[in-house]
């Protein structure tokens, strides 16, 4: 039986790459398949602006005229690169369990990135590093929360096995909302008023403006951190979009400090528990069902996508508070909206200060994420 490898060139094909993932994962229970309208969007260059910076290729493994694999390659012209050491990406890797399929699909995605001049690749990557990011390797009983990845058990071997090796591990942590869980946060968050500081919520009536404010406030906070790729104007303006339809502004806290908005923090329903059984689709009923269960039967569950504070004010007693008094305030209100847990992902394994901020909110490490890395020799 001959296997295949061949470049995604129309929408046809494109629609074949993006519903692939469902047939693969039809007997996992905890897979959920993501919106088909919300994917189409995500993979075309003429609505997703990380493709402006970005070049990219896609590929489907087909095997006698069946699709068992599917890969991409990219890279983003705005990521950081180690002198002498250019990187490309791969990404949106998903496969029969067999090690044909992934040696096959990598071996294509490898070869598109040294004809490009990279000397090594890093994923999975879907599609940059301020989207989805890592394989997971730890946590498949749960099913993912909204914007994250679910994989099955095989994957993570047959990668390994076409020679590629960790390079950083992502977490996820989750958290009851309720006060026994999180009392290190609030004791910690009511030990002082500190004079100049103000909380808000999202102001609607301002929306663009204030997620402008959201994305200029995280891209100084995370700028230092590892594998940071600034958001872009454009991208900033396609995120206030996308985001509209599910944000709650009573779940978006800004910290304000001598009037600066010097923090933020981000609480996402998670959209995940409303579609699971969905399988991306919104008609006939999809739209209803989901409208219902958002707006009248409630999901039970939120995700932390994003929280920051500047760098100006990161290391001051004040802002050394404001993550604290951001998440006690955001889960008071969370719970009194009947949310029940929380995800905070992801989580470098090494960003110790964030580590500590979660589990002093009492979350637990229950997902873990890998990136892995290969010479391209």
């Amino acid at each position: 039986m001959t296997l295949n490898i061949v470049p995604v060139r129309d929408k046809a094909e494109l629609e074949r790459f993006i519903r692939l993932p469902a047939r693969l994962n039809a007997g996992d229970p905890a897979f959920v398949m993501p919106l088909l309208m919300e994917r189409r969007e995500a993979l075309d260059p003429k609505h997703n602006p990380f493709f402006g910076h970005a070049d990219h290729q896609f590929w489907l493994a087909v095997r006698d005229g069946r699709d068992v694999g599917r890969i991409s390659a990219q890279i983003d012209h705005l990521a950081p690169q180690e002198p002498g050491r250019p990187t490309g990406a791969f990404g949106l890797i998903a496969g029969e369990d067999d090690a044909e399929v992934f040696q096959a699909l990598l071996a294509e995605a490898e070869a598109w990135l040294k004809a490009r001049g990279m000397v090594r690749a890093l994923g999975p990557l879907n599609l940059s590093v301020n989207e989805e990011v890592g394989l997971l390797i730890d946590g498949f009983e749960t099913p993912p929360m909204v914007m994250m990845g679910h994989d099955p058990r095989y994957a993570a071997g047959r990668i390994e096995e076409a020679g590629y090796a960790k390079a950083k591990d992502v977490y996820a942590y989750i958290s009851r909302i309720d006060a026994h869980a999180l009392g290190g946060v609030l004791d910690r968050a009511g030990r002082t008023k500190a004079p100049g500081v103000t909380l808000r919520q999202l102001d609607m009536k301002r929306y663009e403006a204030e997620v402008a404010t959201l994305t200029e406030i995280l891209n100084d906070a995370w700028r230092d951190n590892w594998g940071f790729t600034p958001t872009t104007e454009e991208e900033t303006r396609h995120l206030a979009v996308a985001l509209k339809p599910v944000i709650d502004p009573r779940l978006v806290w800004f910290a304000d400090i001598d009037g600066e908005a010097a923090g933020v923090m981000v609480l996402l329903p998670n959209l995940n528990e409303a579609i699971r059984d969905l399988n991306g689709k919104l008609l006939p009923f999809g739209w209803a069902k989901l409208l219902w269960r958002l707006k009248v039967a409630h999901v039970k569950s939120l995700r932390v996508p994003l929280m920051g504070v500047r760098k100006a004010h990161a290391s001051s007693a004040r802002g050394r508070m404001l993550p604290f008094q951001m998440i006690a305030a955001a889960a008071k209100q969370a719970a009194k909206l009947g949310y029940e847990t929380c995800e905070f992902s992801w989580v470098l394994e090494e960003n110790m200060p964030m580590r500590r901020i979660c589990e002093a909110a009492g979350a637990k490490i229950y997902k873990t994420y890998r990136l892995y890395e290969k010479d391209l020799a």
